[in-house]
């Protein structure tokens, strides 16, 4: 399993415990509100917004949070103003990026410092890390309700590149261009999706083991659960067995 697949796999065991905080649904709607601002509060016209909006009723946000957010966004009601960022840095040999939604850069800047530091990794500027990684789009899907031959015949030839299933979850990888596409073609078929994201997929991982691969997994855990944190990605590698057992160690 790749690394991408991994640390999916461990934010979807977390989700529960960041959607108890509220955390989730601060995220979700952070993205709502930066697609409505982008893109206008038409969901038909505005295909990020739409993702997004779908995003937030799989986790089962309430439909006036994301009115909301979508008001904010349009500036139909006053709000924080958000921008999007990036940061990198290095654990090792293993590449990590960062992606932030924040309302404040020079405190999120210092909360990504304050996490590597801690945790013996080091900010690097963004290019030298987004080399090792390719955007696409992920969409995962609930096993037990679409299963992978199914959701297969609906995204081929809305132009999806993989689809495979992993632990009880179908996932599709799509090119960059064709996500909107195929997110559309699997609301049309009526399967619904558990997400849907562009994504940074890394190009190549690095093997890491032992103590290596412990701290990654909670220098990225730490990361994660900065409160302007959008997402992560990391091109490592880690054994099944191994990733299991940190798995359980995290909770």
């Amino acid at each position: 399993m790749s690394g991408h697949s991994k640390w999916a796999t461990i934010k979807r065991k977390k989700g529960a415990k960041d959607a108890q905080r509220g955390k989730i649904f601060t995220r979700l709607a952070k993205e709502i509100t930066i697609a409505a601002r982008d893109g206008g509060g038409d969901q038909e016209t505005n295909a990020r917004l739409r993702t997004a909006v779908s995003n937030a009723k799989a986790q089962n946000m309430p439909n006036d949070n994301m009115d909301r957010a979508i008001k904010r966004g349009t500036g139909d009601v006053e709000g924080v103003v958000y921008e999007e960022k990036l940061f990198a840095g290095y654990y090792g040999g293993v590449a990590i990026l960062v992606g932030a939604v924040t309302d404040n850069n020079n405190r999120t800047t210092a909360d990504v410092r304050h996490v590597f530091n801690k945790f013996n990794g080091k900010m690097v500027d963004p290019g030298s890390a987004a080399i090792y990684f390719e955007h696409k789009g992920m969409i995962t899907l609930d096993a037990t309700v679409a299963d992978e031959d199914t959701v297969m015949e609906v995204v081929i030839d809305a132009g999806a590149e993989d689809v495979a299933t992993e632990d009880g979850v179908v996932e599709v990888s799509t090119p960059r261009e064709a996500f909107h596409a195929v997110v559309k073609a699997l609301e049309e078929a009526g399967l619904v999706t558990l997400s849907a994201e562009l994504s940074h997929v890394p190009t190549n991982t690095v093997h890491i083991t032992g103590n290596d691969a412990s701290g990654l997994v909670k220098l990225m855990t730490a990361l994660d659960d900065l409160d302007d944190t959008a997402f992560i990605a990391a091109n490592y590698d880690i054994d099944d067995e191994e990733m299991a057992a940190l798995q359980d160690e995290l909770g």
